[in-house]
């Protein structure tokens, strides 16, 4: 039997996937020039999005610290742009067009996320709030 904690680990892990394939769902179909062949290409991506985000992103974030700071922030979808880019380049059968249809595509898949995560979190803060009172 595994630990609560490592149950709980892999809930989160799955529902972060979940919601990176939603809102990669959303991104193909609103952009225009980006296309995704079939479901098994999505939750690939997504898994790629979410680990270029957890990994290389940061470090980018630290590299471009100085003109985020100057941008106040605005950089930030630049690099969202380049790493939704870079997963286009890495998983056959995600395709963006260009940099520009990225760069759309990393506002969006931010903003949907940003959502999904604000609204399943809150259920997930009072479900934990509410196990943790017991």
């Amino acid at each position: 039997m595994m630990p609560a904690f490592y149950r709980g680990y892999m809930k989160n892990i799955l529902i972060r996937l979940i919601i990176n394939s939603a809102a990669l769902l959303v991104v193909v179909n609103i952009v225009s020039g980006s296309s995704i062949t079939q479901w098994g290409t999505l939750i690939a991506a997504a898994l790629v999005i979410a680990i270029l985000n957890a990994i290389i992103k940061p470090i980018l974030i630290i590299l471009t610290l100085p003109i985020n700071i100057l941008t106040l922030g605005i950089f930030t979808l630049f690099i969202n742009a380049f790493l939704m880019y870079l997963t286009s380049l890495l998983i056959k059968g995600f395709h963006l067009e260009d940099f520009w249809t990225a760069f759309w595509a990393g506002l969006i898949f931010s903003v949907v996320s940003i959502i999904l995560n604000t609204i399943i979190g809150s259920n997930e803060r009072r479900n934990s709030n509410n196990t943790y009172r017991q």
